[in-house]
């Protein structure tokens, strides 16, 4: 056995394989067990439990009976423990980075980079935990006081995507333990190790039984169902394709439970005939091939101005070709595989409707021969207005580049979508830069950058991407409810 799978054999075997409820590692009950496989050779790397519709009252259960405890500890403990869990993630970056590049395929030098990028919310709310501010202000006809206070929402469902399994718990349980909620994580059943090794830090940070409970499931609308329709749930976080988004705000209304949704995406990247081009290759490499686009923030539509376009095509595809397809843990991987054989078949399908509707792919175009779930890095051009690759999320490396003339031109096309996660523009014109963010309908934009999150800023999304943020000064109000107190007039009372 080569050094590397021993490693592996390391990480693997540290790995809780049960559900984590109450602060105890239990089997499941009547679940039974599910596999978690390597995208990049198709083996099963372990069996873990699988919950069933019980396991995930039980864990309601328990975090409905610490809420009241957990809510009166104090914001700095609640923030020192979160701070505990950064330290001890940061330090061991490198198993969680292998663990995280086994189970969903990412290069290891992307998945230390999501490391980073999660520590970070923890850090972050780990400050933010003693800012939960309220005021106190005179009635505007001075005959009262108005005292406005936060607090924790209650029992939170945190449901988490298989594309970014560290960052997005973190994005998620971090705000909640600074408000002084509880929760039951679901994360997805592709991409579960890397969650239940990060309970097992939470735990090891000082973080009560209870506060957090994760049950790993096979059928997540049975798990989870049961629990958006119980009275003691309080607030849903879910972040994943706007298709389920739309059915759980269906069932979040019956109990009128409060709810965050970053939803899918499809995002514009647009590029003036005025851009310097290589800084805009250079950001469309990282907007496009960031977790092989596996990401509802990567590029899925390139607008390229006319007089600039078949200048950034030959200069996109040269810096693609220079990228390695293979397996995440090879040191020369840039681009690992897609996370199943369904996601790599809708790619294709999405690619072979543009050629067939006329698209000339210059580069790539097909499935990468062999084991594991690949696809060529690919790049579009003369794609047709209808086509679907334009209005389908791609998720995948996947570039379909289109023309405009106009500034005007550029906005209708960019807004031609039901999304509005996040939007490129790459510019020299800051006037032009500015009037753009006032234009597009987005909930983020980046300006000549083509990566922009940051657990300091708040992430989310307008139309059907969403509701809610996550990060930011934002990020905790989700977590927490507005009250308002009127007093009588201390003078007159």
């Amino acid at each position: 056995m080569s050094v590397s799978a021993l490693v592996e054999v390391d990480v693997l075997d540290a790995v809780p394989t049960g559900l984590y409820i109450d602060g105890q590692w239990r089997p499941a009950g009547s679940g039974g067990t599910f596999d978690v496989e390597d995208p990049a050779t198709g083996k099963v790397l372990l069996s873990i439990a699988d919950a069933g519709p019980e396991d995930g009252v039980a864990a309601l259960d328990a975090a409905d009976a610490a809420q009241e405890s957990w809510a009166k500890v104090p914001p700095r403990e609640r923030g020192e423990i979160l701070h505990r869990a950064f330290e001890l993630l940061t330090e061991r970056t490198e198993a969680f980075a292998l663990l995280m590049t086994l189970e969903m395929g990412k290069p290891l030098a992307e998945a230390r980079g999501e490391v980073a990028y999660a520590a970070e919310f923890l850090r972050w709310f780990s400050e933010e935990a003693v800012r939960a501010f309220g005021r106190y202000s005179v009635s505007p006809d001075g005959k009262s006081r108005l005292l406005v206070t936060k607090k924790p929402v209650g029992p939170c469902l945190l449901i988490t995507p298989w594309n970014f399994p560290l960052a997005m718990a973190t994005r998620k349980i971090a705000p909640a333990v600074a408000a002084g909620c509880t929760m039951v994580l679901k994360p997805a059943k592709l991409t579960p190790l890397t969650s239940m090794l990060f309970a097992a830090v939470m735990h090891e940070a000082g973080l009560p039984a209870g506060v957090l409970n994760v049950v790993p499931s096979s059928t997540a609308g049975a798990t989870t169902g049961p629990l958006i329709k119980d009275s003691r749930l309080r607030k849903l976080s879910f972040t994943g394709s706007t298709q389920v988004g739309r059915r759980l705000l269906a069932d979040a209304s019956e109990t009128v439970l409060r709810t965050s949704m970053e939803l899918g995406g499809n995002a514009p990247f647009i590029v003036f005939e005025d851009a310097d081009v290589d800084a805009a290759v250079n950001g469309a490499m990282l907007a496009k091939l960031r977790n092989m686009g596996e990401a509802c923030t990567a590029a899925n539509r390139f607008i390229i101005h006319e007089t600039v376009a078949a200048e950034f095509a030959e200069k996109f595809a040269a810096k693609m070709k220079e990228m390695t397809t293979a397996r995440g843990t090879e040191p020369d991987s840039t681009v690992g595989p897609l996370i199943d054989a369904k996601s790599r078949d809708k790619v294709h399908e999405l690619v072979a409707d543009a050629l067939a509707s006329g698209a000339t792919a210059i580069l790539g175009g097909a499935p990468v021969d062999g084991p594991g779930y690949f696809y060529q890095p690919t790049i579009l051009i003369g794609v047709a207005a209808e086509s679907r690759i334009l209005s389908e999320e791609i998720f995948g490396p996947v570039a379909p580049i289109t023309t405009f003339t106009s500034e005007d031109e550029a906005v209708r096309l960019a807004n031609n979508t039901e999304y509005g996660l996040v939007a490129y523009v790459f510019t020299k014109d800051l006037n032009r830069g500015i009037r753009m963010g006032e234009k597009l309908e987005t909930g983020m934009l980046g300006l000549n950058a083509g990566v922009i999150s940051n657990a300091a800023a708040p992430f989310g999304g307008v139309k059907q991407s969403g509701l809610g943020r996550e990060g930011g000064l934002e990020g905790m109000e989700e977590y927490l409810n507005t009250q308002y107190i009127g007093i009588s007039d201390p003078y007159n009372g």
